[in-house]
């Protein structure tokens, strides 16, 4: 008979209790009720863990394409070391180098009952029955070779009952296995210097910067995610020194880090919403992307035009501008989006699925604006010069060129005040100036219809 200090050794001696918060392994009394668990572990190999409390520990196997409640599927699922009844409310991150590591989610937990089994338990089938949210009913573990077991579902009212793959939140936080992982690893990210002065009128700080991109994050990662990054920093605030940094520290856990056109130093992508976060901590506080993903460098699928007006030019030619563009827009068949642009203008940005190059992108791009201002060469021009768009609208297409950016939707501007690159309905055109988002109205807005729900659904 193994001793109760035993039970657990081999539990305890595979990890680092320094570096992974799972419980430590020590033996406890059972219940009255035996509990079970099933976590889903997200790890070198994904797939399920299948825990039964018994005489103070919890038996465990590994299930690699978890429970089935199809009797024709018998599911293979191997022994593992005993875990401490204290894991079966465990979920979180096993660091990266730990045994286990990976996210653990909490798949299911309840209670179950033996109705059958061999003496020592585990030299035979053990028929179980599962009082659980998703596991139900009854089931069988049956022994083959070692440690390899068959989990099989009995005929029952629950045959077939559930597809388990439509199971994708823990039954502890409702939150996926991705939203775990990007929940711990923002609690890992130490903002320093929170109470800073960015925008010195308005004594918007650090912290509030950090929590505007901690509630819009989840919008704005989509337009990030895979492209080729730039960012806005602002050390010491709005008022003092910024830069452009389009070559990141490797510190970020949310980056990913890639050398393009054999230049020495590496670019970097936004890989997950922490990357956002960390680019704030680290003083970066406006996002500038490209119009291809990292996928496919060479494939632009996001066209921008950016309403850069002469500075005496009143608001109600600027959107008449933006109406214009819409208006040749239309006429091509091309959907397109509207956002502020923190500033003097408006962004209309057009997806686009069927481009083969980028020369073809720009070229695409240029045509349009050039059809702009030979329908209105009184309001439109299409070339940088200041001096040729005196008390005119330079529709600004230069942006859709290889190795150029455009500030991000979502994205806060660091201008003279806090405003938001936000997108807006077409409809709000007239009554929403470029600089009339600030962080606090956008977080009002995110909390209402998207008008950019369909971007993404676009094909063109």
């Amino acid at each position: 008979m193994i001793s109760m200090e035993k039970k657990l050794a081999e539990y305890n001696r595979k990890r680092n209790f320094q570096n992974t918060k799972e419980p430590l392994g020590k033996v406890e009394k059972t219940s009255q009720k035996r509990r079970f668990c099933i976590q889903h572990h997200l790890a070198r190999k994904d797939h399920y863990d299948l825990r039964l409390e018994w005489d103070g520990t919890l038996k465990s196997w590994a299930v690699p394409k978890g429970p089935s409640y199809n009797p024709n599927d018998k599911r293979l699922a191997v022994r593992v070391e005993d875990h401490p009844l204290a894991y079966r409310n465990f979920e979180g991150i096993i660091p990266k180098g730990e045994y286990g590591g990976g996210t653990v989610q909490l798949w299911d937990r309840g209670t179950y009952e033996i109705t059958e089994m061999s003496n020592a338990m585990f030299d035979g089938p053990l028929k179980l029955v599962f009082h659980g949210k998703r596991l139900k009913g009854n089931w069988t573990l049956v022994p083959f070779k070692e440690d390899n077991w068959l989990l099989i579902k009995e005929q029952d009212e629950y045959v077939n009952h559930y597809d388990i793959t439509k199971f994708v939140t823990s039954i502890k936080t409702g939150r996926t296995v991705e939203e775990i992982t990007n929940k711990v690893k923002k609690e890992k990210i130490t903002l320093t210097h929170p109470e800073k002065i960015i925008f010195e009128k308005e004594g918007v700080t650090k912290k509030q910067i950090f929590n505007y991109y901690e509630k819009v994050s989840k919008k704005m990662f989509p337009y990030l995610e895979d492209r080729l990054l730039s960012t806005l920093r602002s050390p010491d605030g709005n008022e003092k020194t910024k830069f452009f940094k389009k070559h990141f520290e490797k510190t970020n856990p949310g980056m990913q880090y890639l050398k393009i056109d054999n230049e020495d130093e590496e670019y970097a992508a936004i890989s997950n919403i922490n990357g956002i976060l960390y680019e704030v901590q680290m003083n970066g506080y406006e996002f500038h992307i490209w119009g291809s993903k990292v996928t496919s460098l060479e494939y632009p699928d996001m066209m921008v035009f950016d309403l850069d007006p002469d500075e005496k030019l009143s608001l109600k030619k600027v959107r008449q501008g933006v109406k214009d563009l819409k208006e040749i827009l239309d006429s091509l068949s091309l959907t397109s989006f509207l956002k502020t642009s923190g500033g003097k203008g408006y962004h209309i940005v057009v997806p686009i699925t069927s481009i083969k190059s980028w020369e073809e992108f720009r070229a695409i791009a240029k045509n349009i604006a050039k059809l702009m201002s030979t329908k209105w060469p009184n309001r439109y021009v299409s070339t940088m010069s200041k001096e040729a768009r005196k008390g005119k609208i330079f529709i600004d297409w230069v942006r859709n060129t290889r190795g150029s950016s455009f500030v991000a939707p979502y994205s806060v501007r660091l201008r003279k005040k806090p405003t938001v690159s936000m997108p807006i309905f077409w409809e709000d055109l007239d009554s929403i100036k470029p600089d009339g988002v600030t962080i606090d109205k956008a977080l009002k807005m995110i909390k209402q219809k998207n008008p950019w729900q369909n971007f993404w659904k676009v094909k063109q």
